[in-house]
């Protein structure tokens, strides 16, 4: 069991990989085999910057004391296949997110997934730089899956052509 004490990652969800939301499914499957585990809610002890980008995906943006404190849980996560598996799914090598250090309540160190340093910044102002303090169940019934995006775009180019195209 991925337990705090074991070689194990706090990682600090705010989108769909929350409970309730399309890719938790990822977080059962990690807790069902052993590689993960709820620890409980929490909220960011500094304010970051989180937004809704195209197809209603949710970035949190590494620009501490922009934006509100967010909410979301923590999960121990095994620091081998756990880590690696939402890696994937986070695009981490593709350039997508990157996996960086915050805090949460308690002063507790945990890693969140933000969005790529490459278009954070930019993301935050297309979004008026207006965030959230938390992607809401309305913000996830917006969420379009991997596999109903159409399929000649690719992720960064989503990315580019909503930061390119104002409201």
């Amino acid at each position: 069991m991925a337990g705090v004490g074991d070689d194990v990652s706090l990682i600090f969800v705010y989108g769909t990989l929350k409970r309730g939301f399309y890719n938790h499914r990822l977080i059962e499957e990690l807790i069902r085999t052993g590689d993960s585990a709820y620890v409980g809610a929490f909220t960011t002890v500094e304010a970051f910057p989180l937004v809704c980008g195209p197809h209603g995906i949710p970035y949190l943006i590494n620009l501490p004391g922009s934006g509100h404190r967010v909410r979301g849980e923590l999960y121990s996560v095994s620091s081998g296949l756990g880590r690696g598996r939402l890696d994937q799914l986070e695009g981490v090598e593709q350039g997508h997110y990157q996996r960086l250090p915050l805090a949460v309540e308690g002063e507790m160190r945990a890693e969140a997934y933000f969005a790529h340093e490459g278009f954070g910044e930019a993301l935050w102002k297309r979004c008026g730089e207006v965030g959230l303090s938390e992607y809401s169940v309305e913000m996830g019934n917006k969420y379009v899956s991997r596999e109903d995006r159409p399929p000649h775009s690719t992720f960064i180019q989503d990315i580019n052509n909503f930061i390119s195209h104002s409201n």
